[in-house]
Order: C-alpha cells, then structure tokens, then sequence
C-alpha cells in the first residue's frame, strides 16, 4: 500500500506589492501600497494591495478611486517583467529543496510542492519543511510566503485558502479529520477552491450552501446538474483528489484558452471603456505567459446595458 502524501500549497503574500515594497526597502507586511497605473486615471484597477492595505479595508483588485480618503499609501507602476524575474528566482530557491519533477507551479506567485520524499530526507515535518522554505525565500528576496500543508492536492488548497488566513503563523494544515470539522460546514461555499458563483448558485436551487450538504445529496441528482463534473464536487467534498503532481504534469490538453471580463458598475464612455480595455489586455497577456502560451485568436464580447446603442 503506497503511504499517504504529503503536499504543500506556497502563495507569495500579496506578491506584486510585496516585490514594489522589497524594491523601496520597506517592510512588505507593514507598507500601505498598491500597484496600479495612476496615468489611466482614478478608475484604474489595482492589481494587488499590500496586507496593510486590506487590514486598513481595502479590497484587492478595487480601483483608485474605491479606496477611502484618509489612507496614506504608496501607489507603484505595474512592472510585470520584474515580478516574472522575482518569481523565476524564488522557482530556484525551491529547487535547492526539491526536484522539479516535485513542483507544480500553479500561477506566478503560487505553487504546489510534493513533499513526502523530503521529510524523511531531512528529518522535518510537514510544518518544518514548509517554514524552511518559506524562510529561505523570505531570507533571499525580502518576500513573505504563506502555507497550506494536506495529503492531498485539493486539501492542501484549501488549507492555505482558508485555513492559512486564520492561523496567526500563516500556515494552514488540514487532514481528513480536521477538513470534516473545520471546512464543511464553512461559508461563503465559493471560497472553496474550483467553486465559483455558478457552481454556488446551482448548489443553492437544493438549499445546499457549504460542502457538509454537496455530501448529503442524491449523487444522481448531482450528476443530474453537472453531469461528469460532478464527480469532482463529490470528491472535494469528502476532501478527496486522487490526482498527483506527476500526472498533472503528463497532462496534455488538446487546446487552451483563456477568458478576462468585468461587469461595469455604471455606463461608460468610450475613452473610459478603452482604458478598461487596455487593463484587461495587460491581465491577459500576463495570464497567457503564465501558462506559457501564445495565441493567433483573439475575440471580445461587449454586451450593453438600458439605453446603450448595440
């Protein structure tokens, strides 16, 4: 019987604006900051806030003008090229721990780690292990880390999402037992990883709004709603992913795409519309070298609101 995993889920806190604070010399955690373009005017989006800046109420991805009056902070230009370079220079500090065929990057600023074969080899646990890397970026870029540890993929997810932003070391652990008591009964739902709002609002037609009802549904009813991928929201939520990094990594998709749309709070005028257009351009060029993909095909879909021209 194969002996059971252990996976740890790194996310760089708040990384765009903890690269621009660690550029200034100043403490990334402590720093009132965000990054956004300031010529595009107050509408522009942040791309990321700084921890002080949320412990202050500030939401991610808010626009200037959102942000109350009152706050002192510092706003920084987007520069993309060096937050990849920062990112590739962490990718290597991991590798000095670990074995590429033992890494997954999920995005620019978080990854998976396989880490059963490493606590043996270094006589650490999970927790240990995890802190060592994590100080060892910390120590080498100036960037903080937080941590979800699990046997699983989903469940080392969940445990940096949530249980991560709750735990005063910033590390989050989850096993079978502690998923059951501390993340099935949570809500909002769509907090939970692969959750979105129409999976939400599918799942409230049942009156189902946390993972503990998804496992006292008919199956059949579930598949009913979702068909095949109902399997995975069935998994999930008994804390099951029986998929591993290695056969993540020998997937192939036959295509890829990517998506980017915003729901405007108000109407628009063009130089407006245009200017939004540009932020999501940028968004979709960094989501595509992310993934390492280029693109021949690009479409855009406007829809209008009351009184709009079509």
């Amino acid at each position: 019987m194969e002996r059971e995993r252990t996976y740890v889920c790194i996310d760089l806190k708040s990384f765009y604006a903890s690269v621009e604070c660690v550029r200034r010399g100043l403490d990334p955690m402590t720093t009132r900051l965000v990054v956004a373009d300031p010529t595009r005017s107050e509408m522009t989006i942040c791309l990321t806030v700084s921890p002080a800046m949320k412990a202050a109420g500030v939401k991610n991805r808010c626009r200037l003008y959102e942000i109350p009056e009152g706050i002192d902070y510092i706003t920084a230009q987007p520069r993309m090229t060096s937050y990849m370079e920062v990112s590739a220079e962490i990718y290597g500090t991991y590798l000095r721990y670990v074995s590429q065929e033992d890494i997954h990057p999920y995005s620019i600023d978080e990854c998976f780690i396989d880490a059963t074969p490493y606590l043996e080899l270094y006589d650490l646990t999970a927790r240990e292990f995890a802190d060592t890397l994590r100080s060892a970026v910390r120590a080498e870029t100036g960037i903080p880390a937080t941590v979800g540890i699990g046997p699983n993929l989903f469940l080392a997810k969940v445990a940096l999402d949530i249980s991560a932003k709750h735990a005063p070391d910033g590390v989050g652990e989850l096993d079978a037992r502690s998923f059951r008591e501390s993340i099935w009964r949570h809500r909002p739902i769509t907090d939970i990883w692969n959750i979105g709002p129409g999976i939400a609002r599918r799942l409230a037609k049942y009156r189902v709004f946390d993972l503990k009802g998804v496992t006292e549904m008919d199956p059949d009813v579930l598949y009913g709603e979702f068909g095949v991928n109902a399997e995975y929201l069935i998994d999930h939520a008994w804390g099951v992913e029986p998929c591993t990094i290695a056969e993540v990594k020998a997937y192939e998709p036959e295509s890829s795409s990517t998506m980017n749309g915003q729901i405007l709070p108000c109407g628009y005028n063009f130089d407006d519309t245009l200017m939004v257009l540009r932020e999501m351009v940028d968004d979709s060029v960094l989501d595509l070298v992310e993934k390492h993909l280029v693109t021949d095909h690009i479409s855009l879909h406007v829809s209008y609101g009351r009184g709009g021209d079509g």
